[in-house]
């Protein structure tokens, strides 16, 4: 009997998904896309035998990984185009937020899948690209489609728009040295999640919302300065420190 059929006899009930939910803490807390064999043994519990039993080995274990968090972003995301009764503002604003909050859960998403489609033969790649990576556009596109035709939001590209979402996610969760280093902050907590949350649907929001003939920025000025107290206080004041700089 083969060293990974004996440790599969062995083995306790969900021991599969404790290593997959091992592989994924290590490499959140580390901020990185790999493991190493020997740690998620130490920390699962589990004969590392069970890896090749269950997947293969280790680069069949980061593939079944990815498989299962994006799975469960693109069952989401589908749900959310179908869903009656939203209108496409509303749709986008909770799908942005719910980018943020998996990132926040597993910052290494968008690493790993770029590592996997580099390291992965044409097939794979493919695979993961049309499984995964095309779905997430194709929501964007219809998304985006439907806010046009009912006026609310400008005519952008969506593919463009795909970059801009998940290049403000990866780059911030995937930031923790640099947060460390200059902020002196080495830890990604829940209350500076909901800060970047807002701040990025405000800005994203922003630029893709139809509102007449403003530009982003006098969109902006014309909420900020219309009302409240930066508009009265500041002009009032005088404060020239609203005003633009060019």
């Amino acid at each position: 009997m083969t060293q990974a059929a004996v440790a599969q006899l062995a083995a306790p009930p969900r021991a599969r998904a404790r290593l997959l939910e091992t592989a994924s803490a290590i490499m959140r807390e580390g901020d990185i896309v790999d493991i190493s064999l020997s740690e998620l043994s130490l920390r699962s519990g589990l004969n590392s035998a069970l890896v090749k039993y269950y997947f293969g080995n280790k680069a069949g274990l980061l593939k079944a990984l990815l498989d299962r968090d994006w799975q469960a972003i693109v069952t989401s995301v589908d749900a959310l185009v179908a869903k009656d009764g939203w209108d496409p503002e509303a749709k986008l604003r909770r799908h942005i937020s719910k980018v943020i909050d998996t990132f926040y859960a597993v910052p290494y998403l968008n690493g790993l899948t770029m590592r996997l489609v580099r390291d992965s033969d044409e097939a794979e790649a493919g695979r993961i690209a049309e499984s995964y990576l095309s779905p997430l556009y194709r929501a964007y596109e219809q998304l985006i489609g439907e806010g046009v035709e009912a006026g609310v939001f400008r005519p952008i590209d969506p593919q463009l728009f795909y970059f801009t979402v998940t290049g403000a996610v990866d780059r911030f969760f995937s930031a923790r040295l640099v947060l460390k280093h200059c902020f002196d902050q080495d830890t990604l907590t829940e209350e500076l999640r909901d800060r970047y949350r807002e701040h990025t649907l405000d800005i994203i929001m922003a630029g893709i919302l139809a509102d007449g003939d403003l530009h982003p920025l006098e969109h902006w000025r014309h909420r900020r300065l219309g009302s409240g107290r930066w508009g009265r206080a500041g002009r009032r004041a005088g404060d020239r420190r609203l005003q633009p700089v060019w």
